[in-house]
């Protein structure tokens, strides 16, 4: 997700300028073509009470293959070796490892690094192991939307610094796809944060080359090297607004084939990530909590539906009518596809049956029902551009409708939202959802039929600019206007970046809006909470 206009959008209101995107340097220093050793310091993930995974990159002098070997520690000299293996990498995988390392300790932190050919070694990381049985506290950072030209990844480092958090997640748009200019800052990259290559990501090699620029970020690799993350893909690991078969972001007459640059996607993702190649996962947190990742973009989300030619229509509201009580109302658009719709079923009720307090579910995009106030075009100034006018009178018509303006997110997959929340419903789960793809941070009491179904935080974004890029008003009264429109929303900052805290414990979840004092300044000390909500066990709102 991007806030701006895009391609469907012109459709509508015409080309809305926000800015010619960019940023210098920064890619061209970290090119793979010129780095040989351990490139990119180390990484963790796909946890379990006795199992990790850990990831590396190692590129010999020559180019070649090469055997590496990783060992694991609790102790910081390496004095007893607590497991390890060993893999072969090469130019096939972009010279990346992941070794997972079995026969670990619950909840018990490790030291691990790797060996190369050669006797040299990686930076030592630091991991954790999930715990097992009763487990009084857990600390989740959530993040979301890191784009590089944009500012500096202060929420990174400052998570990084914090000894009170267990696990990462990333739910996705951990790196953009956009060509230089493409989606950046009107006067040019932050700090020249320019990420490699220059073109728009295509082909496999354009992929993993911004992977490799993204992943020299010192901030990222620090949060890599200090905890292990659990990470979901979004749209722009592959292109914006992406589903099964296209994306809003690609024209097959000047881009190729949908499928090829889907699968270099998903390979460059596959390599470059602290990930196994399951398409989705759970993750047991001792009895305290069950962590559900999932794929809601490529393997199986149906095409989304586009509002903009609804308003070409000789009666937009009789389209619009039309629209909401038919095609948006399809049972058989799915946001998972019904593989996973009925494994994220069976797990979720062996979670419970098992005794685990809470049921935690992330998914890419807000599922919290959300439409335009109709005093949307307060936010602008007066002499806001006529097309950015027409853009926002839209959502005020389409929320007249009785429909959301967004339908890239589960707004646009009404069967498919209520299918997922009667299920938490019936089974009597404490649901959380935790969501991204915004880039602003909202807290929701999910409801269907009337009746409560958990609680969702959503969370802002590490760099990526929200609603505040396009608006003129105080983002008090933007918040309090989208409050008061939306029965499910309970709180919203729509101008901050930062990420989320979410403590867990079996009677409580508490959750932490943490925002970062700039972007534009390498800081990553400076940040506060800016929010909290919190959830009781058997409530199923915040209170």
């Amino acid at each position: 997700m991007t806030f701006q206009v895009d391609r469907r959008s012109i459709l509508l209101t015409g080309a809305f300028g926000m800015g010619a995107f960019a940023v210098p340097g920064f890619g061209r220093a970290m090119s793979v073509a010129d780095m040989t050793g351990f490139t990119h310091s180390v990484a963790s993930g796909e946890p379990s009470a006795t199992s990790m995974l850990l990831w590396t990159r190692y590129v010999p002098a020559d180019g070649s293959a090469a055997k590496l070997r990783v060992e694991m520690s609790e102790s910081a000299d390496f004095a007893s070796v607590a497991g390890g293996g060993e893999m072969i990498t090469g130019p096939w995988r972009d010279h990346t490892a992941k070794i997972t390392v079995t026969g670990l300790k619950p909840g018990t932190a490790y030291h691990y690094r790797f060996i190369a050919p050669d006797g040299g070694m990686s930076p030592v990381g630091q991991t954790k192991t999930l715990p097992e049985g009763e487990a009084a506290k857990f600390g989740i950072a959530v993040f979301s939307c890191s784009n590089l030209p944009f500012g500096y990844f202060n929420a990174y480092g400052h998570a990084a610094a914090r000894d009170d958090i267990d696990l990462w997640v990333h739910l996705g748009d951990y790196l953009y796809e956009y060509k230089k200019g493409g989606y950046a800052p009107a006067g040019g990259a932050v700090g020249g944060r320019w990420p490699a290559p220059d073109g728009e990501l295509l082909a496999l090699a354009d992929y993993r080359l911004r992977y490799a620029s993204y992943r020299s970020d010192p901030d990222l690799q620090k949060l890599h090297a200090v905890k292990p993350m659990i990470v979901s893909m979004d749209d722009h690991e592959s292109a914006n607004d992406s589903w099964e078969g296209g994306a809003q972001n690609h024209q097959p007459e000047e881009e190729g084939d949908w499928s090829t640059r889907k699968m270099a996607a998903l390979q460059a993702w596959r390599e470059w990530m602290p990930i196994s190649d399951d398409p989705w996962a759970y993750y047991s947190i001792g009895t305290l909590a069950t962590l559900f990742r999932t794929d809601t973009r490529l393997l199986a989300r149906s095409e989304p539906h586009e509002l903009a030619p609804l308003f070409m229509a000789a009666s937009p509201a009789q389209a619009l009518a039309e629209f909401r009580d038919g095609a948006w109302q399809d049972t058989a658009a799915t946001m998972m596809g019904t593989t996973q719709e009925a494994w994220l079923d069976k797990e979720m009720r062996h979670s419970i049956r098992h005794g685990a307090k809470w049921q935690i579910v992330g998914f890419g995009t807000i599922m919290g029902n959300l439409q335009a106030p109709q005093n949307i075009l307060d936010w602008l100034a007066p002499d806001a551009p006529a097309r950015t006018k027409a853009y926002f009178q839209a959502g005020a018509v389409a929320a007249q409708a009785g429909l959301p303006f967004n339908l890239d997110n589960w707004g646009g997959y009404p069967a498919a939202r209520a299918r997922f929340l009667k299920s938490a419903q019936e089974m009597d789960a404490e649901l959380i959802v935790l969501c991204g793809d915004s880039h602003n941070a909202w807290a929701f009491d999910l409801a269907q039929d009337g009746a409560p179904a958990g609680v969702e935080f959503a969370g802002h974004s590490v760099s990526s600019p929200g609603i505040e890029s396009a608006t003129s008003a105080d983002p008090a009264a933007i918040a309090r206007s989208l409050v008061d429109t939306n029965p499910e929303l309970k709180w919203c900052d729509t101008s901050r970046r930062g990420y989320m805290a979410l403590t867990l414990t079996p009677e409580k979840a508490t959750n932490d809006w943490i925002f970062v004092d700039s972007i534009t300044t390498h800081d990553p000390a400076a940040a506060r909470i800016g929010y909290s909500a919190s959830v009781t066990r058997g409530a199923k709102v915040m209170g």
